[in-house]
């Protein structure tokens, strides 16, 4: 199966936030033209009744072939956006996902170290190219490589998401230094890196801010959302997905988690920075499993960050009379509670409040198979508590 994944893993680069390094890769070599021809057409194959068996119809994914981490996430790409298309693309969701899908995507999953099924990594993370390739990324000069519909509030949602990660990077850049210079008993390095960090929150709520331009909320609902659940928690699969030709899994159904924005790894990454803990309960873990639908290294820089020394401790022992340090703190509480208010906002405006036509597609469930309400109302509440 080509290279083991730690030897195709780039090294994670702070200073491109959780974004990767290089764009992502617009298309497989030629052997994996049948495929890329499908993705490319697969908003027209949706509109078929016969997508099902054209999907069965394609040849083997060589996997093996693959030679690189790009190609690697492209692959998972197109994979699992194909395979979303066979379990939600038809009046009634496919209880089995057949060998000829299933394989390459589990095959696929071993490689990257996440599970077999859309995540927000192939969802948004590698899911954009620029327009023009010396302008940054940002909304205005990103379009996305792959849709499931396709349509402009599809697109926007996507790279509404996309945006946001690339807002977070001057915030992710400053999360090692501003520890660095607690241990290093440095407050004015410290304050320099929560400024940053202050800053590039107040670029992603702005962003998150821009979701209704382009996005109806109804649009959203009935066209976009019904394609990236999972298979946890989902009223219309209650016994999961059956993975075919996964000798792992032993002819058993598989409960894996729909894509969300859960999985980005900017929040998870923040609260461990400035010490926002949540409250030891179902919530919490669900939070903690969605770390191993992030990439590798991505969790791995979360859980560094978590073990990493405390910035809020150290602010309260050691320097709460230093006012411009404690405001500075406290902004960047504020702004990750305005930036979890607003998700909330949008969830009730962009779920809960639409009228539910389909079991598969519930107002009352998220993507990743929670109360979401319930969950999101509770992180905001918990971030709040965490000012000085």
């Amino acid at each position: 199966m080509g290279q083991p994944m730690s030897s195709l893993q780039h090294h994670f680069n702070a200073h491109y936030g959780f974004l990767p390094v290089k764009d992502p890769l617009i298309a497989l070599p030629e052997l994996f033209s049948a495929w890329e021809h499908t993705a490319q057409n697969l908003s027209k194959l949706m509109l078929s009744d016969r997508l099902r068996v054209l999907l069965e119809a394609l040849p083997p994914f060589p996997v093996e072939k693959l030679t690189n981490q790009r190609e690697l996430e492209r692959a998972m790409l197109i994979m699992s956006f194909i395979g979303h298309a066979y379990v939600w693309g038809s009046d009634q969701p496919a209880s089995k996902l057949p060998t000829q899908l299933a394989l390459p995507c589990y095959q696929l999953s071993q490689c990257l170290g996440r599970p077999p099924v859309l995540s927000y990594a192939s969802y948004a993370l590698h899911n954009w190219r620029r327009l023009e390739a010396d302008r940054p990324v940002e909304l205005g000069n990103i379009a996305l490589l792959q849709n499931f519909l396709g349509g402009i509030d599809e697109e926007w949602f996507i790279l509404i998401h996309v945006d946001i990660e690339a807002k977070a990077i001057p915030a992710i850049a400053a999360l090692q230094p501003a520890q660095s210079a607690v241990s290093a008993n440095n407050p004015d390095k410290l304050l320099e890196a929560l400024n940053s960090i202050e800053q590039a929150l107040q670029g992603m709520c702005q962003s998150l801010g821009r979701m209704l331009e382009y996005c109806d909320p109804y649009i959203y609902y009935q066209r976009v959302r019904p394609y990236i659940h999972g298979w946890n928690n989902n009223p219309s699969l209650p016994d999961g997905l059956r993975y075919e030709g996964v000798e792992d899994y032993h002819s058993k159904p598989q409960t894996f988690r729909g894509e969300t924005g859960a999985q980005s790894s900017i929040i998870p990454a923040l609260d461990a920075a400035l010490s926002v803990e949540h409250e030891d309960d179902p919530l919490k873990r669900y939070l903690l499993e969605m770390r191993d639908y992030m990439p590798v290294l991505h969790r791995t820089f979360v859980d560094q960050i978590t073990s990493g020394v405390s910035i809020r401790k150290f602010i309260q022992q050691e320097h709460h009379n230093m006012q411009g340090l404690v405001e500075a703190y406290n902004q960047c509480i504020l702004h990750t509670e305005c930036f979890r208010t607003m998700h909330l906002e949008y969830a009730d405006r962009y779920i809960q409040q639409q009228s539910q036509s389909s079991q598969a597609n519930p107002t009352y469930i998220g993507t990743g198979g929670t109360p979401f309400m319930k969950y999101l109302d509770k992180h905001k509440r918990e971030t709040h508590q965490f000012l000085i």
